[in-house]
């Protein structure tokens, strides 16, 4: 089978055009086929205060509104998503930007309330259109997922991009060797978020647990984790979460 690699890249990367530029030069220069998922959440943070939305977010997920909701299309789907396109383009790329509505690519359900939590516009992925994403492979296009996906029956949905990179990651490991990259500005997972340098090399399962309980990952990275943890179970070859410095070097944390 062919070698996939699928980068999630978010946080501060995408906010700064220079670290975004030199995250996009080398990840054009990674061999073989690849696939481009972004967030962009706190540029959705920055839109919506200037218009006096308020953000709320839960366990590193945000609540999404309707207000939110077009907040988020507009941000993922338009301007990162394309912004990142034509970057791509301009390095000898063949990138095309896609949401989840685009080809049936990815359906979701909205998220129902749990635990007393309303998460409004936020989707569940169900299914993942594996063909005709392989297809656009084979013919040498770069795919670049923003995390919005639909319903089947016309509502948009803010899904986490996270959730996303690793469901097409599962779905894609049938008829590729996929490795999945979570890039972000730390080098990976801390056990001192103060000490850049003290990435945890390994996690599984049973170290995630114990993380959580001590308090070590929280946030944003406990969703990243279970994502990973769910993808290897899956069939993944390789999850690595790690900085765009280290993405091409085999640095990182790698979950198992």
């Amino acid at each position: 089978m062919n070698q996939l690699t699928i980068v999630k890249i978010g946080g501060k990367v995408i906010e700064d055009p220079k670290a975004l530029d030199t995250f996009l030069k080398d990840f054009v220069k990674i061999a073989g086929q690849k696939l481009l998922v972004h967030g962009g959440g706190r540029s959705a943070t920055t839109l919506a205060e200037k218009l006096g939305i308020e953000t709320q977010m839960i366990n590193g997920r945000r609540i999404t509104d309707a207000k939110m909701l077009d907040i988020t299309i507009m941000v993922y789907a338009g301007l990162v998503n394309k912004t990142i396109v034509a970057k791509l383009q301009a390095l000898g790329a063949d990138a095309i930007g896609l949401t989840g509505a685009d080809a049936n690519l990815i359906s979701s359900t909205k998220r129902p309330p749990k635990e007393g939590v309303d998460y409004g516009f936020v989707g569940d992925v169900q299914e993942v259109n594996a063909p005709i994403l392989g297809e656009m492979l084979q013919q040498n296009w770069l795919p670049v997922l923003s995390p919005i996906t639909h319903d089947g029956d016309g509502q948009l949905l803010n899904t986490n991009a996270d959730t996303i990179a690793a469901e097409i990651a599962k779905a894609l490991s049938f008829d590729f060797n996929v490795r999945l990259i979570y890039c972000f500005e730390k080098k990976g997972v801390l056990s001192d978020e103060n000490d850049d340098n003290s990435v945890i090399r390994l996690i599984d399962k049973e170290e995630f647990q114990r993380y959580k309980e001590e308090g070590i990952i929280t946030g944003g990275m406990i969703p990243k984790i279970e994502n990973a943890l769910q993808a290897i179970a899956a069939g993944v070859k390789e999850v690595i979460i790690t900085s765009p410095s280290e993405m091409n070097n085999g640095k990182g944390t790698f979950i198992q």
